[in-house]
This record gives C-alpha cells, sequence and structure tokens, in this order.
C-alpha cells in the first residue's frame, strides 16, 4: 500500500475524531456540605490523636490475637469477599471490552486456491486455464467516535468498574467489622458464662447451707426451695449462653469460609476494652467511606450513558482500510503483486424509530437522577451511623461508670444479706432478693461493656475504616 496513500487516511481519520464531540451533559460531582462537627461529640474528650490509631489493620487496636487470626483467615477464605472480588474481575473486564472500541481493529488473513475456469467463458477464446490464487493481507476497520457514543460508553463502563472496586471495599470492611463484631459477642458470652458458673457455686453453697439449717429445724421450707429455685434459674442461664456460644461461633465459622463441624474457639474469659476510636473531621467522611464513593461513581456512569444515548439520533460512521498482496505465479510479496483499498466509509442514520430514541434519553436520565437520589441517600446514612456510633460510645462510657457502681454495691448487699441471715438476723427472702440482684447488675455490667466494644466496631465501620487514613 503506498505511503501517501496510509498518510491520507491516518489525517482522515485524526481530523474527524478532532471534530468529536460529546453528547453527555457536563458531570458536576455532587456538593454536599459537611457540618463543622459531629453533633454527638461536644463535651466529650476520650478521642486520642490520629498519629497512634490504626492504619489498616484496625482490629489489632483491640489487642487479641484470636480476634487477628480470624481477621486474616476471613480474608483469606470467605465466599462473600470471594464473590465481590469476582464481581470487580466482572467490572473490570467490561471496561476492557468496551475501552476496545476506541481503537481500530485489525485483522490478517490469507488465502490460497487452485483453480480451472471454463474456455467457454466471456472472452475465453475456448482456452480453458487452470491456475493458482495466493492472496495475503491486513484490514482495519474502525467507527469514527463523531458524537461520543464510544467515549462516553467507556467512560460509564470505567467508572462502573471503579464502583465494583469500591464495593469490593465496602464488602472487605463489612467482614472485617462482622468478624469482630461476632467475637464480641462471644466473649461477652464466655465472660457472662463465667459469672453465672461462679454465681452457682456461691448459690450451692447458700442452698448447702439452708438445707442444713432445716434439717436443724432451724429455717423453713419455704427458705430451702428459694434457695434451690435461685439456684436452679443460674444453671439455666447457664445452659441459655451456652446455646448462643455456639451459634455465634458457627457464625464466626461461616464468616471466616469454614465449616462449622471442624470449627471452635478454646473458651477464655478476659477483661474486654474497647480502644479510643478517633473521628477525624466530617468533612473527610466522605472520602473514607467506599460505599458512599462507589455510589458517586455509579452517579457518574448514568451520566455518561445520558450521552451514550444522545449520540443515537446522530449517524454512525465506520472506515474501513485494507492492504496486501496477491498473485497467481511467481513471488507473492513483490511490489507489483500489491493491492489496497480505501472503505467503504459507510454511514448510517435511523430516521423513524417510533420515538425509542427519545424514550431511552429519558429512562438514562431517570437513572441519573435515581443514583443521585441514592448517592445523597448514602452519604446521609453515613453521617447518621457515625452520629449514632459516636452517641452509642459516649452513653455506654458514662453507663459503664453507673453499672459498675450498681454492681459493687449489690455484691456488697448480697454478702451482707447472707451474713445476716447466717447469724439468724434476717430471713432467707432476703438474700434470695440480694442474690439476684447482685447477678443481674454483674450481668448487666458484662453487657454493657460488650455493647461499647460493639459500638466501637461499629463505628469504624461507619467511618469507612481507619480514620488515620485521611
Amino acid at each position: 500500500m503506498p505511503v501517501r496513500a496510509i498518510w491520507r487516511a491516518g489525517a482522515s481519520v485524526g481530523l474527524a475524531l478532532l471534530g468529536g464531540c460529546s453528547m453527555a451533559p457536563a458531570y458536576q460531582p455532587p456538593q454536599i456540605a459537611a457540618p463543622q462537627a459531629y453533633k454527638e461529640m461536644a463535651g466529650w474528650t476520650q478521642a486520642t490523636p490520629m498519629d497512634t490509631a490504626p492504619r489498616g489493620a484496625w482490629w489489632e487496636a483491640f489487642g487479641d490475637p484470636v480476634l487477628n487470626d480470624l481477621e486474616v483467615r476471613a480474608e483469606a477464605a470467605s465466599p462473600t469477599l470471594a464473590a465481590a472480588l469476582a464481581r470487580y474481575d466482572q467490572a473490570r473486564a467490561v471496561a476492557r471490552v468496551e475501552g476496545s472500541d476506541l481503537i481500530p481493529t485489525i485483522s490478517v488473513g490469507g488465502d490460497a486456491a487452485r483453480q480451472r475456469v471454463s474456455g467457454n467463458r466471456f472472452q475465453g477464446n475456448g482456452d480453458a486455464r487452470t491456475y493458482n490464487d495466493f492472496s495475503v493481507g491486513a484490514a482495519i476497520d474502525y467507527e469514527l467516535d463523531l458524537w461520543g457514543r464510544i467515549r462516553n460508553s467507556v467512560k460509564a463502563a470505567r467508572a462502573d468498574a471503579q464502583a465494583s472496586e469500591a464495593d469490593l471495599a465496602a464488602a472487605r470492611l463489612s467482614l472485617q467489622a462482622a468478624v469482630a463484631d461476632a467475637y464480641a459477642r462471644l466473649r461477652g458470652l464466655d465472660a457472662q458464662a463465667d459469672l453465672l458458673h461462679r454465681s452457682v457455686a456461691a448459690f450451692e453453697r447458700a442452698y448447702q447451707l439452708t438445707d442444713t439449717r432445716h434439717e436443724g429445724g432451724i429455717a423453713s421450707g419455704i427458705d430451702v426451695n428459694r434457695a434451690r429455685t435461685t439456684l436452679s434459674n443460674a444453671k439455666a442461664r447457664i445452659s441459655a449462653v451456652a446455646n448462643d456460644r455456639a451459634a455465634t461461633e458457627h457464625e464466626l465459622a461461616a464468616l471466616t469460609g469454614a465449616v462449622a463441624s471442624d470449627f471452635s474457639i478454646p473458651t477464655r474469659v478476659q477483661t474486654l476494652s474497647a480502644p479510643a476510636i478517633p473521628t477525624g473531621a466530617p468533612s473527610t467522611l466522605l472520602q473514607r467511606r467506599p460505599d458512599v464513593a462507589a455510589a458517586e461513581r455509579r452517579m457518574f456512569a448514568n451520566n455518561a450513558r445520558i450521552g451514550v444515548a444522545r449520540a443515537a439520533f446522530f449517524p454512525s460512521v465506520t472506515l474501513g482500510l485494507s492492504g496486501g498482496w496477491q498473485a497467481t505465479h511467481g513471488s507473492l510479496l513483490n511490489a507489483s503483486n500489491s493491492v489496497w483499498g480505501l472503505g467503504p466509509l459507510a454511514a448510517a442514520l435511523t430516521l423513524f424509530d417510533g420515538g425509542k430514541r427519545r424514550a431511552q434519553v429519558r429512562l438514562s436520565r431517570a437513572e441519573y437522577e435515581e443514583q443521585a437520589a441514592l448517592y445523597r441517600d448514602t452519604v446521609l446514612g453515613a453521617f447518621r451511623q457515625v452520629e449514632d456510633g459516636i452517641a452509642a460510645l459516649r452513653h455506654l462510657s458514662v453507663q459503664l461508670v453507673d453499672q459498675r457502681d450498681a454492681a459493687q454495691a449489690a455484691q456488697r448487699t448480697s454478702d451482707l444479706a447472707f451474713t445476716r441471715y447466717r447469724d439468724g438476723a434476717s430471713d432467707y427472702l432476703e438474700v434470695v432478693t440480694a442474690q439476684t440482684d447482685a447477678l443481674d447488675a454483674q450481668s448487666a455490667l458484662l453487657s454493657a461493656e460488650i455493647e461499647r466494644m460493639r459500638a466501637s466496631i461499629a463505628l469504624v465501620k461507619a467511618l469507612g475504616g481507619s480514620p488515620s487514613a485521611a
């Protein structure tokens, strides 16, 4: 193919591309004013400098090696996370498929044939011929993107891939938070079981004392039954806690991609403490939340698809270019055997479609408006969840102080009531009431401690992960 012809074809394509335009509306990222400070932060001084905050493996701030191991196992084997990763890979593949339309399609081929033609063909003069026919060459096809249809399709596909990547990050964060939350509940149940076992031991001693006094004629049968009722109620609560622990352990097995039948976590009683969670400024929240990023990218994609729909009102133009060599004998790749062709230059425009294209534009605009509303809803939900988390931590911190005082006072009352009963200064009803109150107060204290740990986990999730990364 002559070099001059190639340059002319390339210049034509370049001029067409330079004259191209986009039918998509100018995209303006949504502006949502962030508050200067979180409402629930007022008067709360628990926050710590952000340079000491966790930076990736945020759960390590809880200082529990078992939790660290569970998080690693979940990252490696969770089917939920694997599905999110597969969806991201699909979105990236779609973006590559759409992006391929930006460059020409190049194909190569060759033919070899041997044929005989009739001597009675037109101007054959009765002379039949047998000959070979060889050809080799390449062809280029390219749609001129004059109206931005292809470019907007590529933009939309790439934005969808970015949204899918953010979905993957959100799925990972949700998985991490779910593992940490389930583990917190598991350790809370271990602490509850330990409290109940210690209470049962104390109630057992009280029951034995009451039964001995009853045999000696000092205590009544009513006192014995009250002591036995308190003891049996505590034992029943042990079974209920054991059932809840088994279900929570099975939940952790599913989260970490393990079979529940082969999964177990040894019982361990430990002091659970929730680390201080720095929240950062509200203005940085929208940059940290992966779900907010996903919603914004989908809004951008839908805006680009409006341009794709509007481009359908204009003609599509396709350019073809081919070249190669053809010969029936001798050397194939000689200059004299070269062939080339420019074209066809094809243009197509739909004149009437019953309103289909207009409906498609309206559909694209409606999808954009829907995604814009979803984006705003996601942002509002993000701020609400952070405010909920801050409020929960603040109020639970106050609750823990009061609940700890209540548990200590109830235990002292129980000890005094038992001493008075042993010395004959009161009946057993006072002991039963005090023991029940002490057990309930201590159980409530454990529950508050676990709820505070869970609130810390929920706040980390609401903040989009480690706030120190902002």
